[in-house]
Parts: structure tokens; C-alpha cells; sequence
């Protein structure tokens, strides 16, 4: 080594930190060091959650965007449920204005009450005055399009 180009080396070089007030010995160029914050107070070292500096708000963005993501499929689950409801209306299934009309005389306006009618059988239902096979048929293709279960055990085969 070159005689004088090398700094001074203390080996007891004492380290303060300005947050915590910890105090330890290292070695180092300099006799004191005077640190901002350390491992002792660090949030990432010392794990305080509490302690965590966001200054771009990420944490409350994230925060944000997964309350967006929770109403959002609970309001998929709500229409999905009640696009299946019993109790939704004929009028909605738009199946034609002479087949609405006759269930409503009949005292059919939600579609839960026409399952039951069709939970009894086919003829059940063609009985109502003024609905016959085709209102059927196509009230019956409305309603599995739109996810309703049919007892298909009452159906009969087109002989």
C-alpha cells in the first residue's frame, strides 16, 4: 500500500440514530455517524404495519380497486339470482301479449306459479283458456334460456 493516500480507520466509530435514539459502535472512516433511521425503527425491518410510509396512497388505491371488485360480483351474484327469481314477472319474460293475458286471467303473473302449474303436468297448463301449445313451447324455451330448471319428467313428446 502507498504510504498517505488511505483514510484514517477508527474502529470504534460510534453510529447515533436520530429517530430511536440507538446508539452502537462500528468501524468506519469517520469517528461518528449520525443516521435518519435504522434497522431498530425501520418499518421494514422492525415489521410495524403502523409504521409503513405510503406517500403515493398505494395502499389506499389497492384498498379501492378490491371494493370495487367485491361490489361488483356481489351485484353479479344479485342478478344472477334474480334473473332465476320464482318470483319474477310474466310480463318480463316478453313471451307475447294473448299468452301473458291468459295466464294473468288464469291468476298466473309470476313465473314460480306457472312452474307449479307445469310441476302438475303439460295439460295442466294447456287448460288455461286462451294458451296453448305454442305459448307453451315458447314460454318453456324463454324460460331455459334463462337458467330456470324444468321438471322435464312432465313433459310430452310431440307424437
Amino acid at each position: 500500500m502507498r504510504e498517505g493516500i488511505h483514510p484514517t480507520f477508527y474502529p470504534d466509530a460510534k453510529v447515533s440514530c436520530a429517530s430511536c435514539a440507538a446508539t452502537w459502535t462500528t468501524g468506519s472512516t469517520k469517528k461518528e455517524l449520525r443516521v435518519e433511521i435504522c434497522s431498530n425503527c425501520h418499518p421494514f425491518f422492525s415489521g410495524e404495519a403502523q409504521r409503513i410510509v405510503d406517500i403515493e396512497g398505494q395502499v389506499d388505491r389497492f384498498y379501492k380497486k378490491l371494493q370495487v371488485r367485491q361490489a361488483y360480483v356481489e351485484e353479479q351474484e344479485t342478478r344472477q339470482h334474480a334473473r332465476v327469481s320464482p318470483k319474477r314477472t310474466i310480463a318480463e319474460l316478453e313471451i307475447g301479449t294473448r299468452a301473458t293475458e291468459a295466464l294473468a286471467k288464469a291468476g298466473i303473473t309470476q313465473v314460480g306459479q306457472f312452474m307449479d302449474k307445469l310441476a302438475e303436468g303439460e295439460n295442466v297448463a294447456l287448460a288455461i283458456d286462451g294458451f296453448g301449445r305454442k305459448s307453451l313451447i315458447d314460454l318453456k324455451k324463454k324460460l331455459r334460456a334463462l337458467g330456470y330448471k324444468l321438471n322435464e319428467g312432465t313433459e310430452t313428446s310431440a307424437a
